[in-house]
């Protein structure tokens, strides 16, 4: 089956809506095992995306943060599936930030090959396949490629890093990079960031899971760029466990120290 990513696209603004509709309002917060925070608007996200990806092609599973409960022993010889992120950034949607983002990638093998990632409250979708383009549609509807930046010839580094998530080693890797400008955000559009060429390069030596990184992943790299663990070797998905190890995000790999 050939997958149109208007589709795909479509369900992350279906779901996006739904968000939205909950962000307005007063909301409780909840708390997972893992201490991590949950809402309503993670839940009627996870629905909708679930519900439209079946519909849409009932051969391909789906893995959801808020349905991530599939034994390996099932998904190992999963030879495609659905990785998806309903609400990326819960801990910015509870700031009201705006900074947060649903995530939609379709896995092939242990790779990301379409990737879509829609911010709500900007109206913005970013979306992109591995094998042609990368794109960025604004809420006009106006619909531009990107790519990442091209810093030949050019002085110095724009460092994009989390906003919830500073670290000790975080700091101690920004010393060995040229850093002209340092600029923080929330969720994947850190991601967003490279593949459109605001930042150069974005470590992330903390803790995320496969489906935080999965379509932001497709898009850098459909805009040009990399996702690589600390040997520059791609990340990998649909393992035992469904982590990730530390990993960079960088528009050309010579940028890595």
């Amino acid at each position: 089956m050939k997958i149109d990513i208007s589709d795909i696209s479509e369900i992350a603004i279906e779901a996006g809506h739904a968000i939205l509709e909950i962000y307005k309002k007063d909301f409780d917060v909840e708390y997972k095992d893992d201490r991590s925070p949950l809402t309503a608007a993670d839940k009627a996200s996870h629905r909708i995306i679930q519900r439209e990806l079946q519909k849409l092609s009932p051969e391909i599973p789906v893995l959801s943060e808020e349905g991530k409960g599939i034994p390996y022993a099932e998904r190992k010889n999963w030879e495609r599936f659905w990785l998806v992120d309903p609400l990326d950034g819960t801990k910015e949607f509870i700031k009201r930030n705006g900074e947060f983002t649903v995530n939609i990638a379709l896995i092939e093998g242990k790779r990301p090959v379409v990737g879509v990632i829609y911010i709500p409250v900007e109206d913005r979708l970013f979306y992109g396949t591995v094998a042609e383009d990368a794109w960025c549609r604004n809420g006009n509807g106006e619909a531009v490629p990107i790519h990442v930046r091209d810093t030949t010839g050019e002085g110095g580094l724009v460092v994009v890093q989390s906003r919830s998530h500073p670290s000790e080693a975080l700091r101690q890797y920004l010393e060995k990079l040229d850093v002209k400008e340092s600029i923080a955000r929330g969720s994947s559009l850190k991601l967003c960031a490279v593949a459109d060429g605001s930042a150069d390069i974005y470590p992330r030596l903390g803790p995320t899971w496969e489906w935080d990184t999965a379509a932001g992943h497709a898009i850098v790299e459909a805009a040009g760029g990399h996702v690589v663990d600390l040997e520059k070797k791609s990340l990998q998905y649909n393992k035992e466990v469904i982590k990730n190890d530390h990993f960079i995000v960088v528009s050309d790999l010579e940028l890595i120290p």
